[in-house]
């Protein structure tokens, strides 16, 4: 596994639909080594943290491997690095390998995978589509969000290693999974609740799922 792209962007302000919208999705790719701080890589911020950032949103990671389930949908023009918002395009790292509170070394720095990605319209902004978004959903291909667990420097091409693998065998997929539109797995959401890295928002949401009697 390696880190193919590092990517960062500030808050700006896009005309969108005769709107100002102000976003950070415009990440661009940096040679440089990067700092990682606690809940965000030097250059980068959220626009918006109410929905964006924090501890459980510090770092987003999208696989390679998906932008050429996307050729189908985007322009050339469009499908370039960074393009789904992402902090790290990732070499080896999906969704259905790993498992939540999984911890990966990149460079110096250490990150927790957390959750997966739910997008809002702003996708639809970077790529210029607004049924992007729903298809991102329907896709199931939603990158991870990590947790900063060490503060530390990385880079392009370093590798990414698991160094604390986590005592559950709930993937990031099967969090996907149990939002997803469809019959629901009650057992399987109650093993994702019994996480004790899952945020409050995920709790929140998957208690609702319970308590409707899925």
């Amino acid at each position: 596994m390696r880190l193919l792209s590092v990517n960062t962007g500030l808050p700006q302000e896009i005309s969108w639909q005769d709107k100002l919208v102000r976003t950070s999705i415009f990440k661009q790719p940096v040679a440089e080594p990067v700092y990682v701080h606690a809940e965000h890589l030097a250059g980068d911020g959220q626009a918006d943290l109410r929905v964006h950032g924090g501890p459980n949103k510090a770092v987003y990671a999208y696989p390679h491997e998906h932008y050429a389930f996307w050729q189908d949908f985007l322009p050339p023009s469009r499908l370039v690095i960074g393009a789904f918002g992402e902090n790290l395009t990732t070499i080896g790292l999906l969704e259905n390998q790993v498992r939540v509170g999984d911890c990966y070394q990149i460079g110096t720095a250490v990150l927790m995978a957390i959750q997966p990605r739910q997008p809002c319209f702003k996708l639809g902004i970077r790529l210029q589509d607004e049924s992007i978004v729903r298809r991102f959903e329907q896709s199931r291909r939603s990158g991870i969000y990590f947790r900063v667990q060490q503060e530390g420097i990385l880079q392009v091409g370093d590798a990414i290693t698991l160094v604390q693998p986590s005592a559950s065998a709930v993937t990031i997929q099967d969090m996907i999974d149990s939002n997803a539109p469809g019959p629901k797995n009650p057992h399987k959401i109650r093993e994702i609740l019994e996480l004790p890295h899952l945020s409050p928002s995920w709790r929140e949401r998957l208690s609702q799922l319970i308590a409707a009697g899925n």
